[in-house]
């Protein structure tokens, strides 16, 4: 049974909940996910796939448990 993907504005609420000092490289991005419910939808010109990646390479300082387990959420996606 293939588990359903969260939707991606929820996994940005996780985020914020969990990263206290969000570096401000991945601030725009994790704003553009706030918008997105899967990693089909387009945030203006860009694809959600795109704003995940730049947050990705954006979020190299968020550090953790939390970290580890969202980020490979998002590249799971």
């Amino acid at each position: 049974m293939k588990k359903t993907a969260r939707p991606i504005f929820q996994i940005a609420k996780d985020i914020r909940a969990d990263w206290k000092k969000i570096n401000y490289g991945a601030v725009p991005y994790l704003d553009a996910m706030d918008t997105l419910d899967s990693i089909n939808d387009n945030y203006f010109q860009d694809t959600a796939r795109s704003v995940v990646l730049y947050f990705l390479c954006n979020a190299t300082s968020w550090r953790g448990t939390t970290a580890r387990e969202i980020k490979k959420e998002l590249k799971a996606l």
